[in-house]
């Protein structure tokens, strides 16, 4: 592609949830991917770190402000109380500006964490994490009616675990999921005027965890590669720059390492016991149990959630014996406590009600426990299985940020999980997980052919596309100028990185009602750690 002596001053993000580096490098080289190959040839391409943990609660708004956590606010799905209660995150909770807050007119799609919609100049469908379609859904609110009506079938996600004993379902219903999202880029791709349009497909990261065969990965990733071609028309007819970025990446595991019931097994946690949800957990009565129970009458736990009091949720949660910390975990004389996706957390005195730890004695506890945590062995093979992070280190500006960050050793096959089980070792019940190193590839004409970004990250996403069409740089951004992926003749390559203050959106977290009582009812039997 010709270097062109002024920017476009439109930038296109397309979002693959859980696309892996290694595997797209080689469907290209093979030939499987003509799309994907073109934006090889013609722009940038590379692997994309992720955030520490690399999961869509942290990494989509990292790539959406340029910040991570510690500064943007969202550590998790869900953010643990000082009462160890869980509550949501919500768009309402990112305390920076994203891109379509900066550059307008924008379209907005399908993106993890956008609940409920901003009202952005353009229009807003937000994505994972969507509990129903309220007026929550879509900005304009009136919207969602045309969707639903263009679209009948439309589905924000698809809860893969629910799927384990019936493959062929899970992809049948996949296959709706692929063709909803794609009818809504389609109908997005019917608007003219923007100057930012961000839409992401997390299809891939739904079959991934259930369906780790290359051959039908392959064949989903073909569709990708067709979708890719349609966005690659779109964008050349418009002059935009296209960036098309994952979060994470993707890799096979089969070992879950419990990272409670090693606390527990170690001394720095107790569980509850003498009660009745002990009672009945020594009879038989568990989660698991109860919902087969219910599956046999033909009731789902859905059901439950939409037809119960919340007050009765909660009642019959606290006693059905399963794997929800909330419940099963005697806070008065626990140490410490694992939380998300690898947040440990020491329940010190002064950020926990019940808290046993005092502050001045933090820092020896989380040096104790991550020494332990980095020497946990398999029995079976003698390999170590964690890597611990120090959550002051990883998370710099925040006070309150997670005390450690925990993640198992996924490249040898090993996923932390929370669950109080009887083993801290136990056969996972996927197949794959999310890894670190997402892509990154950008083509256009402000991007140099044959080019490669140098240690990417998710945070330096949004300073990327803003230089590219001439905006500055959010001076509280994390990330950098990709620079190097710029065509030398190109205004972004030329031109000094401007950057500029920008106010810090509301972070008081103002939920919304109906996703309040949506949530409360999630987390109700135990379904949201």
């Amino acid at each position: 592609m010709s270097a062109k002596s002024t920017d476009p001053n439109k930038a296109f993000v397309l979002g693959l949830d859980g696309v892996p580096w290694y595997l797209l490098e080689d469907w290209i080289d093979e030939g499987e991917l003509p799309n994907f190959a073109r934006l090889v040839e013609e722009g940038s391409a590379g692997p994309l770190e992720s955030t520490k943990p690399p999961t869509t609660a942290l990494a989509w708004p990292t790539i959406a402000t340029g910040t991570w956590p510690d500064k943007h606010g969202v550590y998790a799905f869900q953010e643990v109380q000082s009462d160890y209660t869980n509550e949501m995150n919500t768009s309402n909770d990112l305390a920076r500006p994203e891109l379509w807050d900066v550059l307008s007119p924008a379209v907005v799609g399908n993106v993890p964490m956008t609940y409920p919609a901003d009202d952005v100049d353009g229009q807003m469908v937000t994505g994972m994490m969507t509990p129903e379609f309220d007026e929550g859904f879509t900005h304009p609110p009136e919207l969602a009616d045309e969707i639903l009506d263009e679209i009948p079938d439309y589905r924000i996600g698809l809860p893969w675990e629910e799927y384990h004993d019936d493959r062929e379902t899970f992809l049948e219903d996949f296959e709706t999921l692929v063709a909803s999202q794609r009818a809504l880029l389609e109908k997005q791709m019917t608007v003219e005027d923007w100057r930012l349009f961000f839409f992401v497909f997390t299809a891939p990261d739904r079959i991934q965890h259930l369906v780790w065969d290359e051959e039908v990965l392959l064949d989903h990733y073909q569709e990708l590669d067709d979708a890719l071609g349609d966005v690659l028309d779109y964008v050349e007819c418009h002059g935009a720059n296209l960036f098309v970025v994952s979060d994470h990446g993707f890799g096979p595991i089969d070992t879950y390492v419990h990272t409670n019931t090693f606390l527990e097994r170690e001394g720095y946690l107790t569980r509850k016991s003498g009660s009745g949800r002990g009672a009945l957990e020594r009879l038989g009565l568990t989660k698991d149990r109860v919902e087969s129970l219910l599956g046999t009458a033909g009731v789902t736990i859905e059901d439950l959630y939409h037809r119960l009091p919340e007050s009765v949720i909660e009642s019959v949660a606290s006693q059905v014996p399963g794997s929800h910390a909330l419940y099963d975990v005697d806070f008065t004389e626990t140490v410490a406590f694992t939380h998300g996706e690898g947040n440990l957390y020491v329940n010190d005195t002064e950020r926990f009600e019940q808290g046993i730890v005092a502050p001045d004695e933090v820092p020896a506890v989380k040096a104790e426990i991550r020494d332990a945590l980095e020497g946990l062995e398999d029995p079976e093979t003698g390999q170590r299985v964690m890597n611990v992070y120090d959550g002051d280190e990883v998370f710099e500006t925040d006070d309150d940020s997670p005390d450690l960050v925990v993640r198992g050793r996924v490249k040898e096959g090993y996923l932390n999980g929370n669950s109080l089980s009887e083993s801290v070792f136990t056969d996972s019940d996927m197949n794959a997980t999310h890894r670190s190193e997402g892509v990154f590839l950008a083509w256009g004409p402000s991007v140099e052919a044959g080019s490669a970004p140098e240690a990417a990250t998710v945070a330096d996403v949004a300073p990327t596309v803003l230089h590219s069409v001439g905006e500055a740089v959010p001076a509280a951004a994390d990330g950098r100028v990709l620079s190097e992926v710029f065509d030398p003749d190109a205004d972004a390559a030329r031109r000094d990185v401007v950057e500029r203050t920008l106010d810090e959106q509301d972070a008081t977290a103002a939920h919304d009602a109906d996703y309040d009582e949506v949530e409360s009812r999630l987390k109700g039997l135990g379904y949201m750690d």
